[in-house]
């Protein structure tokens, strides 16, 4: 009797064990980077012509009012595709009221800006350009003064042979084929999802473990990019930015933001739609400890006990979510 017993627990204990062992290949599934190429719309497909005049048009200062910005100087290569800095920094030189977004993987995103006003490149694309706090000049004058330069005829002809012109939907469509080029590598967290089980440390996966489990992270960074797509207010403090409510006009959602993509996002910081939050522990205190209860309060949000150890998990799986590659400084016919 006393040996059927302990086989009946070793029975239990290893059914127990493969239990959890495919609960987390199924989560990990959840975040298994995608193998087919970066989605595109079939009426501006991807073409080697058109990312070449996209990227020549990204460090164009030409494209401002004053020329003195380009995009390529809020989304920097050699940052991440950022600007490092608290809020983005618009034509005077003056500070906006928002972080500057990286633009890694956004051929995936489904909408763009923190309040989510646009819902392709194409559009995303020339907002910045226009607006009077950005780069500031309209795109009748933009279009000009690219007619004006010898070098683009022939750019805009290779990339759009169909209709070989300089204009606004060009410029459009040639700057979010190449944004859509713009993809996040391989990371430590991608080798452990494929199986290499000493890629990330036992404190990272501790914190994969509490970031899809009790600290409640994964209701909104989920996926491969880590990201909902969607819209929350997180509790910050002095909050003087509506965010996504006026866009739809739905005052539930004042105070709301996209949920970033979190792929590189050690080498992002400052951290939050207005940059307040200087590194990753303090993005992890703010869920903790930090969040300002108010109406419009995310239902996805919840607070969250966590001791100091498991702070330094939760730090240490996001540090895995970086690329093995350092970023690449920028190159530019224009230097």
């Amino acid at each position: 009797m006393r040996v059927l017993i302990a086989l009946l627990v070793l029975l239990l204990a290893f059914s127990g064990a493969r239990a959890q062992a495919d609960d987390l290949a199924a989560l990990k599934a959840q975040f298994q980077r995608p193998a087919e190429d970066a989605p595109e719309p079939k009426d501006n497909p991807t073409t080697v012509p058109k990312v070449r005049l996209g990227w020549t048009l990204f460090q164009d200062r030409r494209l401002s009012g004053d020329q003195s910005l380009a995009c390529v100087d809020c989304h920097q290569p050699e940052r991440d595709w950022q600007d490092g800095r608290q809020r983005a920094q618009g034509a005077g030189g003056h500070a906006l009221r928002r972080r500057t977004p990286s633009l890694f993987d956004t051929a995936w995103g489904e909408s763009y800006f923190w309040d989510g006003r646009v819902d392709s490149l194409e559009a995303q694309s020339l907002v910045p350009i226009q607006a009077s706090d950005e780069m500031n000049l309209k795109m009748v004058e933009a279009v000009e003064r690219l007619r004006g330069v010898a070098f683009y005829q022939g750019l805009f002809a290779d990339a759009f042979p169909d209709e070989p012109s300089v204009s606004e939907r060009n410029v459009a469509r040639a700057l979010a084929a190449f944004e859509r080029t713009i993809e996040s590598g391989k990371s430590a967290f991608d080798r452990w999802i494929e199986g290499q089980e000493d890629a990330i440390s036992p404190a990272a996966k501790r914190g994969f473990a509490l970031f899809t489990g009790p600290a409640n992270c994964a209701t909104c960074h989920t996926g491969w990019r880590l990201t909902d797509d969607a819209f929350h207010d997180t509790g910050l403090p002095g909050m003087d930015d509506p965010g996504r409510g006026p866009v739809i006009g739905v005052p539930q959602l004042n105070n709301s933001f996209k949920t970033p993509a979190l792929r590189n996002v050690a080498r992002r910081a400052p951290y939050m739609h207005d940059g307040s939050l200087p590194n990753l522990r303090a993005v992890v205190d703010h869920y903790a400890d930090g969040i300002v209860p108010r109406a419009t309060l995310s239902e996805d949000l919840r607070r969250v006990t966590l001791t100091e150890v498991e702070r330094a998990d939760l730090v240490a799986f996001l540090e895995t979510l970086t690329d093995d590659k350092e970023p690449n400084v920028r190159w530019s016919p224009f230097r």
